[in-house]
């Protein structure tokens, strides 16, 4: 995945740039517009065997989709001629933002309470779209901006409005689709990501058997991550069906599957060593160890990147994602 498809200043990378920090996401949790600390990845100690036996006895979990549907709901809009924010549901952890101007280049701006500001391209005309706000409690301000002069990469403000957000659960946000994490109740990925758990009795163990889903099912999609385009989105779905995908789109899938199951999932991107790069965590009421890259304590998020043990040449993803060292998370999703 191209570095400038996360850019959050008003200036594209240049292509050898954009190279160099192209990489591959397989994870088990995922990634915009908050931020927060990244783990290293951790060498397990105690075997998930033992968590496996201690599932034996207990009831099968449910796993019926949960897919909780942002709306429009116009209680609180903002905007003018050319943009509408509607503010009806911060409380829930989003915020939907319709564009209905005809200037070709137009960015989407985000700053939370945390200090972090997160600029999305803008590609849909007339119709909303769902921005997370993953900076927790506080103020935000949102800001749109549309392209002065396209040659130079200038940006003038059309619009901006600041708002203060008290959330009903801190993990809505991680529970809810969004631009990145797109899905609905139709989406294929949602009823697979159920029918994976359907023996699970855990939530650790469903995030075992959905990350070794997407490990041994996608594959690392080179030419596409040499030809992606700034502003792309993940189409899970089209993940899931094709088996190809590049990290955003294995983070994507993984997320979005996750989130359905009730399981608050942040897509998170960032930096790896040298490389840029996506992956996911998610959160567990449990303790426990999902292979040798993800430690769940019960209380904290933990890393995992599912790229670095999925079906693909070490030294191809490398070319794109290094060699999962040093962890640096930039942006939430």
């Amino acid at each position: 995945m191209a570095a400038e498809l996360f850019q959050t200043d008003n200036k594209r990378l240049s292509r050898q740039t954009c190279k160099k920090i192209l990489f591959f996401l397989l994870i088990v949790s995922f990634l915009t517009s908050g931020c927060s600390s990244g783990n290293d990845p951790q060498t397990a100690s105690p075997s998930s065997e033992s968590s496996e036996e201690a599932d034996e006895d207990a009831p099968l979990r449910d796993n019926t989709p949960q897919v909780l549907t942002p709306e429009a709901s116009g209680t609180a809009v903002f905007g003018n001629d050319i943009v509408s924010m509607d503010l009806s549901n911060i409380s829930r952890g989003y915020m939907m933002l319709t564009y209905s101007g005809n200037n070709e280049k137009v960015k989407f701006q985000v700053e939370g309470p945390d200090g972090i500001t997160c600029t999305y391209l803008v590609s849909a005309r007339g119709e909303p779209v769902v921005y997370p706000l993953t900076g927790g409690n506080g103020r935000y301000t949102f800001t749109l901006l549309e392209s002065a002069d396209a040659a130079k990469d200038l940006y003038a403000v059309a619009f901006t409005q600041t708002a203060d957000a008290a959330l009903e659960d801190e993990f809505l946000p991680f529970l809810t689709p969004n631009v990145y994490v797109n899905y609905n109740t139709e989406s294929q990925a949602v009823s697979e990501g159920s029918s994976l758990v359907k023996n699970c009795r855990s939530d650790l163990s469903a995030v075992n058997e959905i990350y070794h889903f997407v490990i041994k099912n996608v594959e690392y999609d080179t030419e596409k991550a040499e030809n992606v385009e700034y502003g792309y989105t993940p189409n899970v779905d089209d993940t899931l069906s094709s088996g190809k995908g590049i990290c955003f789109d294995y983070a994507a899938l993984m997320t979005a599957m996750l989130r359905t199951q009730r399981i608050p999932t942040r897509l998170e991107v960032g930096y790896a060593g040298e490389a840029y790069h996506a992956w996911i965590s998610c959160y567990l009421s449990e303790n426990g160890w999902v292979d040798d890259i993800i430690e769940f304590d019960g209380q904290n998020w933990s890393l995992m990147d599912p790229t670095l043990a999925a079906n693909n040449s070490n030294s191809s993803v490398k070319k794109y994602i290094g060699d999962g060292s040093k962890y640096i998370v930039k942006y939430t999703y």
